[in-house]
């Protein structure tokens, strides 16, 4: 599966390709820094022209969004280009995946579903590392340029409700929250990944049966597709009951974190001790050190997904591996 990077055949994409992603992923980090420098401006700014009539003139005011479309204007030019290289970047390291179960198809059509880990599964393991792999690049930069402007942003905010007097409170807050919900929901769903594997296993037994069946009228009879079918629908059940607790954990925790920032500052905020502007910075700061801590949490259900491609071709190589020393 990672022969991608260490095939010299690759290295222009696997090396290259990875560094050129990571230099621009941290480039729309930097213009994300900048808008959230700007949301604090532009609020105190707003609060001003609200409460001092006059104070603030019209130009003023434009320009500074004027200055939002550029630094906007900016990240989504970069976002734009850098999808679609990601994307080019993931078919190849597919392609160097294929090709591989190519060469060696002699050996690999004798394990059961061969015909799916090469195609679907090389497939799907491409899409889904193309989303997740980014968004962890994403979010590791992200931690690294805002847990810096969170922690001096929360010199202001000392006191934390219930608890009282705390250095740099919101950052603490932060990752206690953010690292609580991914234990809880990992705990919710440790059951999932063998799951979704055995969903994937289920029905390609029930398709390949349905395959043989076009070319041989003794396959797919009755009995045996109806005894299949019974399989892949008592795992697709089994799987909505896991998924019915794992949805009502996740989505009430995600609802109760929109919170938790505003009670976090409560004390700080009746005090009168801040503007709008720094309200708007700090809780913007808060939630993408927030949201970059919650990766694991967020992505949880592709991650399921993930490691069921993963094992599904981890297993397809073992046995791969064994028919060639065998052969040897």
């Amino acid at each position: 599966m990672f022969k991608f990077f260490v095939q010299k055949k690759w290295f222009k994409w696997s090396i290259f390709g990875s560094l050129l992603i990571l230099v621009s992923t941290w480039y729309q980090v930097q213009l994300d820094v900048l808008i959230n420098k700007w949301f604090g401006e532009f609020y105190d700014t707003l609060q001003k022209a609200l409460s001092e009539p006059g104070s603030v003139t019209e130009s003023e005011f434009i320009g500074y969004l004027f200055t939002f479309a550029k630094v906007a204007g900016a990240w989504i030019i970069i976002a734009v280009v850098t999808g679609f290289f990601v994307s080019h970047w993931v078919f190849r390291w597919r392609t160097s995946m294929a090709e591989y179960y190519h060469s060696q198809w002699l050996k690999a059509r004798l394990t059961e579903g061969a015909s799916q880990r090469v195609q679907e599964d090389t497939l799907k393991f491409a899409r889904i590392m193309e989303g997740l792999g980014v968004g962890l690049l994403d979010s590791i930069m992200t931690l690294v340029a805002f847990v810096p402007i969170l922690w001096g942003l929360s010199k202001q905010v000392t006191l934390l409700p219930w608890i009282g007097e705390v250095d740099h409170a919101l950052v603490w807050v932060a990752i206690i929250s953010a690292l609580g919900g991914t234990l809880l929901l990992a705990l919710v769903g440790i059951k999932l990944p063998g799951i979704e594997y055995n969903i994937q296993k289920e029905e390609a037994a029930y398709r390949k049966e349905l395959v043989l069946g076009e070319d041989d009228p003794i396959r797919a009879a009755p009995p045996t597709i109806g005894q299949l079918y019974d399989r892949v629908r008592g795992i697709h059940f089994r799987s909505y009951f896991n998924y019915l607790y794992f949805n009502a954990v996740k989505w009430s925790y995600f609802q109760g974190m929109v919170i938790v920032p505003y009670l976090a500052l409560a004390p700080t905020i009746v005090t009168g001790a801040v503007t709008l502007g720094f309200v708007q910075q700090i809780t913007r700061a808060f939630g993408r050190v927030e949201g970059s801590l919650q990766y694991l949490v967020k992505s949880w259900s592709t991650i399921v997904e993930l490691i069921s491609v993963w094992k599904r071709l981890l297993e397809f190589e073992r046995n791969l591996n064994k028919k060639l020393k065998v052969t040897i």
